[in-house]
């Protein structure tokens, strides 16, 4: 498969991906090694950005939630040393308001985890208006419904008085939700 990549992916192959799963971002690391990139990885916001300062890659794939700030940070500094840099936004928590600062601020394309590495390889090589293929395996409504749920009652410190307020649905329907198990 990396033969018929190579010529998509120019002369320079850099890629930098940023996501604080280190399981994952080394998983993903590899398969794009794979296709012909030479990645590089970061976990964190400051490292994010002090490898595009100090050697800006061709490519890069960044989380939006990360430990220590907001991923649109590396993006910002990705597009100040490298303009012509293909950025794609990966995230497990998708919203309209993160997607649209993030392609206003210079990001290509914006995948939903779970993304695989040819999600990922084909949005990094979309060439023109052409937007790229569906994934094959999109998440289904109630498990998007479902990953949003426990990002909130995360966020509210497992909290589900206070989740349930945020969301506007009752205490008792909520408990129901988390207590089942979660949609494929």
């Amino acid at each position: 498969m990396a033969n018929d990549l190579g010529a998509d992916l120019g002369a320079d192959r850099s890629l930098l991906l940023v996501d604080d799963d280190e399981p994952f971002v080394k998983r993903l690391a590899k398969a794009m090694e794979k296709r012909g990139f030479q990645p590089d990885t970061a976990q964190s916001v400051a490292e994010g950005r002090a490898k595009a300062q100090t050697n800006p890659p061709a490519y890069a794939v960044v989380d939006l939630r990360l430990e220590d700030g907001n991923g649109l940070d590396v993006i910002e500094t990705l597009r100040e040393q490298r303009p012509d840099c293909r950025i794609v936004v990966l995230t497990g928590y998708g919203a309209i308001a993160t997607a649209v600062a993030a392609v206003k601020i210079g990001a290509i394309d914006y995948l939903s985890k779970p993304a695989d590495a040819d999600d990922v390889t084909n949005a990094l090589l979309a060439k023109g208006e052409t937007l790229p293929q569906p994934p094959e395996n999109p998440m289904s409504a109630d498990r998007v419904r479902w990953e949003h749920i426990q990002r909130v009652y995360e966020m509210c410190d497992r909290n589900v008085s206070e989740t349930a307020r945020r969301l506007s649905m009752h205490r008792r329907t909520l408990q129901r939700i988390l207590a089942k198990r979660s949609p494929k």
